[in-house]
């Protein structure tokens, strides 16, 4: 899978771009703030339907117009597609696949697929365990259509429970229907959730390991309340039960895969309390290429590989893995000087020099 054109209009810092990329290597190079990551964030929004970078639409269009839009044309193995977006200032936007408009964003993911990495992913490694859901949700809606749904009617039923908490005239006969309808969708979370980790904890050995020259071994673990894979709906259901009182003097759900996490260890050690960061960026780094990976194998084809301003923030090793491992894979770089890069660029790769918004090859 690679993207033959993108095409932004009014996105951004953007007038009007036409641009043609190449399967392998494409590097954009430039100073700061001239419009490098816009290119990212506008393929990134075709495989999701949202930006990386905020969640209000109107900041992806450019200043003092009503409307945006992005159109890329991919070459699949079974069937070449094309997408376009329109964004409007008043918040609404069309989204159509091969010229068919599609009417929820759950036909959009999956149907192109996305692995970026950027600096802000250290957040994964160490903030809130939200962060870390939040990238395996991500990822598990890219290659399971019953995953996103189920984790969109988990978070609606969820906030359907909390608004019921808060009210003095509680029914309590209604909690035991949300509390039925959470263990449900909350079961298949939990299976899909568990596998993935498997996945990321057999991909993410051997990568992790030629990242390091076999001096770290990474694991992946998957914390909840759920303590073992058997009766996993029964369990919710007690806990729901176990923690109704608690939730209702506090008017919140406090139970449940919406509180689990993901913690991630380097030697046996707990990397987000105890790792350095640059055992944190490797584990981050080795969590993005298992991804890449998973994605390849399950779905057939390499994800485009988006990797925005990183490598500066990388030490040779870790830069070098990820330049020798992304040669049959397109990739879309940002950096600010081709000498990061240009030793192990294949001669078809391709170097876009970006201006405030005008790009020059």
């Amino acid at each position: 899978m690679y993207i033959k054109y993108l095409q932004l209009y009014n996105y951004r810092n953007y007038n009007y771009l036409n641009l043609e990329l190449g399967p392998s290597a494409n590097v954009f190079i430039g100073d700061n703030a001239q419009g490098k990551t816009n290119i990212l964030e506008s393929v990134y929004y075709c495989g999701f339907g949202k930006s990386h970078r905020t969640n209000k639409d109107k900041e992806l269009i450019k200043w003092n117009e009503e409307k945006s839009s992005i159109s890329i044309y991919i070459s699949k193995k079974r069937l070449d597609k094309k997408i376009d977006i329109n964004i409007l200032r008043n918040g609404k936007k069309g989204i159509t696949i091969n010229s068919i408009k599609i009417r929820k964003i759950s036909d959009l993911i999956g149907s192109f697929n996305v692995v970026m990495f950027s600096p802000e992913d250290l957040r994964i490694i160490k903030e809130s365990p939200g962060v870390r859901r939040r990238f395996m949700d991500m990822e598990l809606c890219q290659i399971d259509k019953k995953y996103y749904y189920s984790l969109v009617q988990y978070n609606k039923v969820l906030q359907e429970r909390n608004v019921l908490l808060r009210n003095r005239g509680l029914d309590k006969s209604m909690l035991d229907i949300y509390d039925i309808q959470l263990a449900s969708f909350g079961k298949y979370i939990f299976n899909k959730r568990c596998e993935y980790v498997d996945k990321l904890n057999q991909y993410g050995s051997k990568i992790h390991n030629d990242i390091t020259s076999n001096k770290e071994n990474i694991f992946f673990k998957y914390i909840s309340a759920v303590k073992n894979k058997d009766d996993i709906e029964e369990q919710l259901l007690s806990l729901l039960k176990e923690y109704r009182q608690k939730d209702m003097e506090r008017g919140t759900t406090s139970i449940g895969i919406h509180r689990d996490d993901l913690s991630i260890y380097i030697n046996k050690i707990e990397v987000k309390s105890y790792g350095s960061q640059g055992q944190q960026r490797t584990a981050v780094l080795t969590m993005k290429f298992s991804s890449l990976s998973i994605l390849r194998d399950l779905t057939g084809e390499a994800p485009v590989l988006l990797l925005d301003d990183v490598l500066s923030e990388l030490d040779f090793n870790r830069k070098r893995y990820i330049l020798k491992s992304i040669k049959d894979v397109q990739t879309i770089i940002t950096c600010t000087g081709v000498d990061e890069v240009e030793a192990y660029l294949s001669k078809d790769a391709k170097i876009f020099k970006v201006i405030d918004g005008n790009i020059i090859s």
